[in-house]
């Protein structure tokens, strides 16, 4: 008897992510690359990739990957052990949006069953630009910023979307809204994401990740509410480190501090000490100091951890603890969630395990309500 072996087209922007950890709020653009490395970034897509692949190796004996060489995805197929064909070239160490581009359009031309990405928006925007909705895609988030609905909620759950899709388990595929944003003007602490287009992914709810909703103006109130029920708590010898957000920024208006709006900032004893830190800066200031994170999530997507304040990193989040976390929520941005759960994408699956369970949220002066945080 001959089995046809389903294809899967791999894409890996291998420079995805690259400026989070060190607190540059993105990766477009060459220049910023550059910076990123200089600071000691670490490219994470391709590792954030082979998790996903992982979960495909059941079906090893069923597949023949399609890639773009090297760090766009023959290497982690290879190591993952997939039976694999590279087409098309790159420049080692240069790869660009049009090389993206490039391979979506030849790998729908080869007609794959799948296309699987991994990056952020602009690489989501790329996939659009080259293919529109007219094959089945998924993302692996692997970017910095990720307002886009076309993601599963982590690596593994894109893995394990992926597998049910190609053994025909999920068979319906959805409309998801690709959303970029101005980068240099979030570096300016402007927000500005407008709908790009839609690509068309297989759907199962608990594996896809929602677009990023704004905070609503009518919740002012409620957020001065949890500004002043965290200020009043407020150890005097403990650093709190104030993740993105309207709302945490509300803690360091009751202080009279200034806030990034987009950045991570740390307070002691009521002074601003440190502004817009990365990762490496936050190590340096926790050695040997008690502290706090400050958090909130990201609204209609519920993320703790993962998106866009990637200088919280699994390093940062061990030497706080779990039991030192502090999240703040308005009832509505937890009620735009649907009764879906808060999630954590480290990318460290220990870490992130520790914080799955369940945490107590501040959603108004001496209000408190209990939430789950989901494990992936």
């Amino acid at each position: 008897m001959v089995t046809t072996r389903k294809m899967l087209g791999l894409i890996i922007n291998p420079v995805a992510g690259i400026g989070g950890r060190v607190g540059l709020k993105g990766s477009d653009g060459v220049e910023i690359q550059k910076r990123a490395l200089e600071l000691g970034a670490v490219p994470g897509s391709e590792s954030r990739t082979i998790q996903a692949l992982e979960r495909l190796k059941p079906m090893r004996q069923e597949l023949e990957i399609i890639s773009y060489p090297g760090e766009m995805g023959g290497h982690a197929a290879a190591e993952c052990g997939f039976q694999t064909r590279v087409i098309g070239a790159i420049e080692p160490g240069s790869t660009t949006a049009a090389d993206t581009r490039n391979a979506a359009q030849e790998m729908r031309r080869l007609g794959v069953d799948l296309l699987l990405f991994s990056g952020g928006d602009g690489t989501a925007r790329d996939i659009y630009n080259a293919v529109g909705d007219g094959m089945p895609v998924l993302g692996i988030p692997a970017g910095v910023k990720i307002h886009s609905a076309v993601y599963a909620t982590s690596p593994r759950a894109a893995g394990d979307l992926a597998v049910s899709f190609l053994a025909g388990r999920i068979s319906s595929l959805r409309e998801a809204e690709v959303m970029d944003v101005d980068e240099d003007a979030i570096r300016e602490g402007i927000v500005s994401a407008r709908l790009y287009g839609y690509l068309s992914i297989p759907f199962q709810r608990r594996l896809i990740q929602g677009a990023k909703t704004a905070s609503s103006l009518t919740e002012s109130a409620s957020i001065r509410a949890i500004a002043s029920h965290v200020v009043e708590r407020m150890d005097e010898d403990s650093l709190y480190i104030l993740g993105p957000g309207t709302t945490t920024r509300a803690i360091a208006d009751q202080l009279g501090l200034p806030k990034t709006l987009i950045g991570v900032d740390v307070v002691l004893g009521s002074k601003l000490i440190a502004a817009d830190v990365n990762e490496a800066q936050l190590l340096q200031l926790l050695e040997g100091r008690k502290a706090k994170i400050v958090v909130t999530p990201i609204g209609g997507q519920g993320y703790l951890f993962g998106r866009g304040n990637q200088q919280l990193s699994h390093e940062v989040i061990s030497k706080v603890g779990k039991d030192n976390i502090i999240v703040v929520s308005t009832v509505g941005k937890i009620n735009s969630l649907r009764g879906r759960s808060f999630l954590v994408d480290i990318g460290d699956q220990g870490v992130d395990e520790m914080l799955c369970g369940h945490v107590r949220v501040v959603t108004g002066y001496h209000e408190e309500m209990v939430y789950r945080v989901a494990c992936q």
